[in-house]
């Protein structure tokens, strides 16, 4: 599964300690890539290890900021950024990794805003708990994130969309990203969903089915409904190139949307290439990929 290849980064950062330093320093490694600790909020805490990398995208001449919405009777925390004093924004929906919506999160959210977006993620696991509270990768996988149903995600986006649509968002120009955990969600979306472009980095592809997560993104490829660009990392040991190749082979074989999807593998990137707060961020291939993105969500409608 790539979430080991979370784990991997976080304790590369920790070269020559002794077998009980490394536990407690990993667990501390791990609360800053949950942006967690002292007070200081994530980008603070984060800003150490990978200052030389890491983006801050200004909020001045936005909208932004934490939000709620409700859906089925619980109110759906999410992060939400637009141009401020416009109407009528194309929309993109915004799904976090498995650290939950974050200070990343919400910085591609003003990222995206200042490409001229109304850009919204919202916590898919607030039902489920708070990644932030976790310091073990074990327990927040088995307790939150295996625990979270597709169907529930699928509800809590079009929830956004509808929160959007009603706040200065254009719901009929809808596009939607995700990162890891969410890059599934966004192969799942774009079968689901009235979306009309998804971009999928390095999202799973393949794997165990459960009762909650019945289907997986090449069981889905018959109903996608919008075209996906899935952006993957030819070193990531979770995802295999191999995987990719079998989804493609689908995906030729597959509706218009499925046919009119495509992949860029990124021969020397890993997992998470995109995650700029972490080792695994690869800045060539985010750029180009980021361009690539916008791209494509104008090349279908979404701008």
């Amino acid at each position: 599964m790539q979430y080991g290849d979370i784990r991997r980064d976080l304790e590369s950062m920790l070269p020559g300690r002794s077998a009980e330093e490394g536990k407690d320093s990993r667990r501390g490694m791990l609360r800053m890539a949950l942006g967690i600790g002292a007070g200081l909020g994530y980008a603070a805490a984060a800003g150490p290890v990978m200052a030389q990398t890491a983006i801050a995208t200004p909020a001045d001449g936005l909208a932004a900021g934490r939000i709620h919405y409700e859906v089925g009777g619980f109110a759906v925390p999410a992060y939400h950024a637009m141009p401020e004093k416009k109407a009528d924004l194309p929309v993109v929906l915004v799904v976090s990794e498995i650290f939950g919506v974050h200070e990343y999160i919400a910085d591609v959210c003003r990222r995206l805003a200042r490409a001229g977006y109304l850009a919204i993620a919202p916590d898919l696991f607030a039902r489920q708990g708070d990644p932030a509270s976790y310091t073990e990768m074990a327990r927040l996988m088995s307790e939150v994130v295996a625990r979270v149903p597709d169907a529930q995600a699928m509800a809590d986006l079009d929830g956004a969309v509808q929160w959007a649509a009603a706040h200065g968002g254009d719901g009929a120009r809808l596009g939607i990203t995700g990162f890891c955990w969410g890059g599934r969600i966004t192969w799942l979306y774009a079968a689901h969903g009235a979306a009309r472009a998804g971009v999928a980095w390095y999202g799973r592809l393949e794997g165990e089915k459960t009762a909650l997560q019945p289907a997986h993104p090449v069981d889905l490829v018959p109903q996608l409904k919008a075209p996906v660009l899935g952006l993957y990392g030819g070193q990531d040991g979770g995802i295999p190139v191999a995987s990719v190749e079998r989804m493609r082979e689908r995906l030729r074989h597959g509706p218009a949307a499925a046919k009119a999807s495509e992949f860029v593998i990124y021969p020397e990137a890993g997992h998470a290439f995109h995650a700029d707060y972490r080792p695994s961020y690869r800045e060539q291939a985010a750029q180009d990929g980021w361009q690539r993105m916008l791209a494509w969500l104008h090349r279908h409608g979404v701008s």
